[in-house]
């Protein structure tokens, strides 16, 4: 497996307060990792630190397989919108892009019509940022954030106020960008829900401490519907439940099975167990959202 960014006990620490405690983080090449936390968990530092805007108070990141004072010219390989994208408002999407272009010295042809049309601005013509909507101007900070050609796009609360037409908009721009570019993208927000439509891998963050790190296949397990059975024979259960064609279920301890099919059956399921003689102490459907799991994972709701 091929990592681009490796975090080992970072931390960032002002006056008495650790913004991130001891992280340890790995993202994948190709993959769209999603870091998911409240406002204020420490989410945007992080990611500061990563792109070099500011440094770690101790630990260390391998970025690129380069760590020390080699990570420096690694971090050329980043593009990051964090914060202000920082963009002119009397200026059109191909000002813009054609300023930082000259400013980090690009100089290819046409490359900022490639990276409009990249990101759905190809027809904005001498249409002015500042009559930009929100969603736009999201993706003309995308887009600004990919000149010079990253291998690692990072960005911190793109969907952050915007409209569900343009929350689509920066979700199928992000998309299209690991699908026809390869690209590893890290992206941050308190909205599970939206990541959960794009991200391959998703990371909790929670008052700097980085609490968990998961695929998304294990996340659906921890955050689906599912029929709870408690019993002190779990291998009869399990043979019970194969017997009449239930495959998705998982044996998680020693008297306690999950089943993730056939979820409206649990009368059915019961009836077949007893009448094998198979005691069972409780069978219960358990409705479990990605919302109660992401404020379970951090402690409530913001107070």
């Amino acid at each position: 497996m091929e990592y681009v960014v490796k975090a080992r006990k970072v931390t960032k620490q002002f006056k008495e307060h650790k913004a991130v405690n001891e992280a340890d983080i790995s993202i994948k090449k190709g993959e769209i990792f999603g870091f998911v936390g409240k406002n204020g968990a420490g989410k945007t530092t992080f990611m500061k630190m990563l792109c070099g805007l500011t440094s770690p108070t101790s630990g260390e990141f391998e970025i690129f397989g380069a760590t020390g004072s080699r990570i420096a010219e690694h971090r050329r390989r980043i593009g990051n919108l964090i914060e202000d994208p920082g963009i002119y408002p009397n200026m059109t999407a191909k000002q813009n892009l054609h300023c930082k272009a000259i400013a980090i010295g690009v100089t290819k042809k046409g490359y900022e019509e490639e990276l409009l049309e990249l990101v759905g601005l190809k027809n904005t013509g001498k249409k002015k940022v500042k009559d930009f909507s929100l969603g736009m101007r999201q993706r003309l900070g995308i887009a600004m954030a990919m000149l010079g050609g990253p291998d690692l796009l990072v960005l911190d609360e793109p969907i952050n106020g915007l409209d569900p037409e343009g929350i689509a908009e920066i979700r199928n721009t992000l998309i299209k960008l690991k699908e026809e570019r390869g690209m590893t993208i890290m992206i941050s927000s308190h909205i599970l829900e939206e990541l959960f439509k794009i991200a391959d891998t998703f990371c909790f963050i929670n008052n700097g401490h980085v609490i968990e790190q998961l695929p998304k296949e294990k996340l659906i397990e921890k955050s689906t519907d599912y029929v709870r059975i408690k019993t002190d024979d779990t291998a009869a259960v399990s043979a019970q439940l194969e017997a009449v064609d239930i495959s998705s279920y998982k044996v998680v301890d020693k008297e306690t099975i999950y089943v993730y099919e056939r979820l409206e059956d649990t009368g059915i399921i019961n009836r077949e167990l007893n009448s094998n003689g198979i005691l069972v102490s409780e069978i219960t459907l358990v409705q479990e959202s990605l919302e109660q799991y992401f404020l379970e994972l951090t402690g409530g709701m913001d107070k």
